[in-house]
């Protein structure tokens, strides 16, 4: 895998779409997203649809969740994602917290925080 990223909204087309955020930092609207991946090549882009739970997540929430993803592709260990229980642990780590700016420092220790919190994993 090469690539990660999300994208909000009802079609998995509107890719430069990163949801609207409402003055409390949460997604607005309830058409759910998609989770975009580029596979071994540059052609092989395939993307996965999901949807909403009942309660909004917040804008800070979604984006330490696609930081993690992206390091974990980078650093090699996506693998990680098919433990159901690690995945678990580092998700409750990443939310909840204070909605503060979030700056790619930030974003890095909270990621590196996540790791730490949810172990070696099994997968």
């Amino acid at each position: 895998m090469s690539g990660i990223r999300i994208t909000w909204g009802k079609h998995s087309w509107n890719i430069n779409d990163k949801g609207v955020y409402t003055l409390k930092g949460t997604v607005a609207g309830r058409n759910g997203g998609w989770l975009h991946m580029t596979l071994r090549h540059s052609y092989e882009d395939d993307q996965m649809g999901f949807d909403r739970h009942a309660r909004p997540y917040r804008a800070v929430d979604a984006l330490r969740l696609e930081y993690l993803l992206r390091h974990l592709v980078a650093e090699g260990t996506p693998h990680l994602l098919g433990d159901s229980d690690w995945v678990g642990r580092a998700v409750a780590y990443l939310a909840g917290g204070t909605n503060l700016w979030l700056t790619a420092p930030s974003l890095r220790r909270v990621a590196a925080k996540a790791l730490a919190a949810a172990g070696p994993g099994s997968a």
